[in-house]
């Protein structure tokens, strides 16, 4: 029964993922067919700022939690055990400080300024056409390994849970997931990410339960883990990996540092009261709880289960099919899958803003009003975008939570001080936000490069202490009456 995955396609798991994709189109056109009540610029990238707190709990959550989660977080634990579940139990406050450090100012400058993306807000607060461009760029560079480790999960997950080959997977799912973002926008987007937060939630406690019944109850899935490698249930885990300076790092990179994620922060500006926002704090905070710890713990029970894979990432893929009858887990096949599409669907609309409102509509400010345009351009950004990410997801590495790790500390060390600091600190100036975003982006990209760990700690750690610092001196020589207070 372990087995079954490896025949050519289990008919009763592909069923129901069709009429899940489907469920997935049907919102997509019902978004797509709406009537507009705003500007095209406002209702496809932010839903015309009219979330509530259910929906914001909703897509915030699912926007954050992805492939690494459901995917490549549970292989690590399955991998380390533990002593990684209590690791990914950092990530807990994630909402609450998106929501609570910067949801209502970054949503009081939006409507002032009557801005869509991160960048516009940067832009206004720090009257910088040079930030702007380096901003840009470097968030188009980041989220394309982000996006790419997304898709690499979803088609790994459909190859080992469906029986589908790995490039007919990726073409299944991508495809899917580019059309319904392409088409829908934010408001198709959004709605998507309710239902697939309803399905993770759902899956994820079914999924754990059958996990312990499997393994024999949780006295027996520990004492097994115990025979396999006693430290799988110790703090610091398997190889002794989880010392105090990683999980420093990691509380910095899945935590702290999400504060300024871009398709993070862009949820902060599309609520539509106050109570919203309270509201969402409190739901999307449960939510991440539930899937972090679920999730997770199902992934090292899977050792008790599955005790020699070779690859950490098919231990969830695999105990789907292992712990539930297959139409079963053809229906919970979609609480990974729907955590993957939501936040791909987030992240390439990141970019495709990106691309027509910071840098087309910089360059040709005139064509702003030219709303049929700009239609087509955003619809062919993203579907474009998309394209050149399946190629790039071709041919994945076995462990796709470092990839995905390595981009979020990428956008982290580009944009948490200008944006942090472009909030809370009234002096600061753009040759102060400009230094640090050189700084931490060369900084990180050097001590990845070369596999440096200063005082054992992640290169996020010191990339970000390095351009607070050089964030501090560039704002020295700046001047204050460049800038608009926030």
């Amino acid at each position: 029964m372990i087995c079954r995955w490896k025949s050519p396609m289990q008919i009763n798991v592909v069923l129901p993922l069709c009429a899940y994709l489907i469920l997935i189109f049907a919102l997509s056109f019902y978004s797509y067919t709406r009537p507009r009540t705003g500007s095209f610029l406002n209702e496809y990238f932010v839903g015309n700022r009219s979330m509530g707190g259910f929906l914001l709990a909703m897509t915030l959550t699912t926007t954050y939690i992805g492939a690494s989660s459901f995917i490549g977080g549970p292989g690590a634990a399955y991998k380390y055990g533990l002593g990684w579940v209590l690791l990914s139990m950092i990530q807990l406050p994630v909402v609450w400080l998106s929501l609570g450090v910067l949801g209502k100012k970054l949503a009081i400058l939006a409507r002032r300024y009557n801005a869509v993306t991160l960048n516009d807000i940067l832009y206004a607060r720090y009257q910088s056409r040079l930030l702007v461009w380096l901003a840009s760029l470097s968030l188009l560079m980041a989220l394309i390994g982000a996006m790419t480790a997304q898709f690499i999960g979803g088609a790994r997950l459909l190859e080992i849970a469906a029986g589908i080959p790995y490039d007919a997977g990726l073409l299944i799912f991508g495809l899917s997931t580019i059309l319904y973002t392409a088409f829908g926008g934010f408001r198709a987007s959004v709605l998507n990410d309710a239902l697939q937060g309803l399905v993770m939630l759902i899956g994820t406690i079914l999924l754990l339960i059958a996990v312990v019944y499997a393994a024999g109850g949780l006295t027996q899935a520990v004492e097994k883990l115990i025979d396999i490698d006693p430290n799988l249930i110790s703090p610091q885990g398997s190889e002794q990996r989880l010392d105090l300076p990683f999980m420093a790092s990691f509380w910095v990179l899945v935590c702290f540092g999400l504060i300024g994620l871009p398709p993070t922060a862009v949820r902060c500006i599309a609520y539509r009261d106050s109570k919203a926002v309270h509201q969402g704090m409190i739901l999307g905070t449960i939510v991440v709880a539930i899937l972090m710890l679920g999730m997770h713990l199902a992934g090292v029970l899977g050792r008790a289960v599955l005790p020699d894979l070779k690859i950490p990432d098919q231990v969830i893929p695999t105990l789907m099919i292992m712990v539930l009858p297959s139409f079963a887990a053809g229906i919970f096949l979609a609480a990974p899958l729907a955590a993957i599409m939501s936040t791909i669907n987030a992240q390439l609309l990141q970019s495709s803003a990106t691309i027509v409102k910071d840098l087309y509509l910089n360059l040709q400010p005139d064509q702003i009003k030219n709303e049929r345009k700009l239609t087509y351009i955003s619809s062919l950004s993203t579907l474009i975008l998309g394209l050149l990410l399946l190629l790039t997801a071709w041919y994945p590495p076995e462990m796709i939570i470092w990839l995905n790790l390595l981009a979020l500390g990428g956008l982290e060390v580009i944009f948490l001080w200008p944006l942090l600091l472009g909030l809370y600190w009234e002096k600061a100036n753009a040759y102060g936000a400009i230094s640090s975003m050189m700084t931490g982006g060369v900084c990180y990209t050097l001590l990845v490069s070369f596999n440096i760990h200063l005082g054992g700690f992640h290169p996020i750690v010191p990339s970000l202490a390095f351009n607070l610092l050089a964030f501090y001196i560039g704002n020295q020589f700046g001047d204050r009456k460049q800038t608009v207070s926030p």
